[in-house]
């Protein structure tokens, strides 16, 4: 293993997360089994409790899984120079194959890490604790993904040494390979692009409907919308977007704009590009428990904040990935 801040932070780190969780699903078992809101007994006074103490140390646990996303990738891009042939993030992850499959596991626990903060807040709002059974039982469901993503890291990082010569994203990412990867980079431009432009213009329409009616319908769309623009987002760093900050018609990497080489553009393009999928996918989630009296006002408040605050990062996102292909003099149409 090699002895990197950011490695012994990310295992550290997500070693205490996985003891507070297992702390906080004890708990939770029994809260889910027992909790009765209509009770006054002293059993139910305890619970009440509880509950108040994990949901506020599960916060900052799970807001952790946020924050452990960025370091990850940002760790796997600053070791790279450890490794022969590696030029990028790349070239670390080719380094050892399992951690592809941390970066999934991270991916998927930033998102329903979000959720469960959102869902703890909606229920810490509500003067009856609707939500206690639902945020519970996810939690409970997350602690053996948490452990996964322990045990990803660990064998990841533990299977790593600087004698590994490695791939990077020269090969990988090549327009002649035969692997997904190649597939997006292989990507016909003009189609990519309307696709990609088409999908962020029909998003920000669902958006901005969704700010002047109360449809679900428009909700359960931006919700559907926002990840499907995700995906076609990734599509398009990989096809073409990327290849604008490169200049070179062959250069087809995602993690590259990171480095400081091209003033560290990829953090905000990610940063924008997740934080408006996250909070575009919030009133789909959460616009089935409108039907709860006590929580109807509070989700109605917030909802309109998330749509706002998924423009905003997706806005964020367009502008900085857009800005080479609108200004600047390297085209791929010649």
């Amino acid at each position: 293993m090699i002895l990197h801040p950011g490695i012994l932070a990310l295992i550290g780190g997500s070693s205490v997360v996985l003891l507070m969780t297992a702390f906080a699903v004890v708990h939770g078992i029994t809260i889910v089994r027992k909790w009765d809101f209509s009770s006054s007994s002293a059993e139910q006074i305890s619970l009440e409790r509880k509950t108040y103490l994990v949901s506020t140390i599960m916060n900052y646990v799970l807001g952790f899984q946020v924050v452990a996303a960025l370091l990850f990738v940002s760790t796997v891009d600053d070791i790279h120079i450890q490794f022969v042939g590696a030029m990028c993030a790349t070239g670390s992850l080719n380094a050892n194959p399992v951690g592809w499959y941390a970066l999934c596991t991270k991916i998927v626990l930033l998102f329903l890490s979000g959720v469960w903060i959102a869902l703890n807040h909606m229920d810490g709002r509500a003067e009856d604790f609707p939500l206690v059974r639902p945020k519970y039982i996810l939690l409970i469901l997350l602690f053996p993904l948490l452990a996964l993503d322990l045990s990803l890291l660990v064998r990841y990082f533990a299977g790593l040494s600087p004698d590994i010569i490695t791939s990077c994203c020269g090969s990988l990412f090549s327009e002649s390979g035969d692997r997904v990867a190649s597939g997006l980079a292989s990507l016909p431009v003009f189609p990519t692009m309307v696709t990609f432009y088409g999908g962020i213009f029909l998003f920000f329409l669902v958006s901005v409907l969704c700010l002047y009616s109360g449809s679900g319908l428009l909700r359960y769309a931006m919700s559907a919308l926002s990840l499907g623009v995700l995906f076609v987002s990734i599509a398009a760093i990989v096809s073409f977007l990327s290849v604008y900050f490169y200049e070179l018609p062959t250069h087809h990497c995602p993690f590259d704009i990171l480095q400081a080489g091209y003033r560290f553009v990829g953090y905000p393009i990610y940063i924008g590009l997740f934080g408006g999928t996250f909070f575009g996918i919030l009133p789909g989630c959460f616009h089935g428990l409108k039907g709860i009296a006590t929580l109807k006002t509070t989700i109605d408040r917030s909802e309109r904040a998330w749509v706002h605050l998924s423009m905003g990062f997706m806005l964020g996102f367009v502008l900085v990935s857009s800005y080479p292909v609108v200004t600047g003099e390297f085209t791929l149409f010649r």
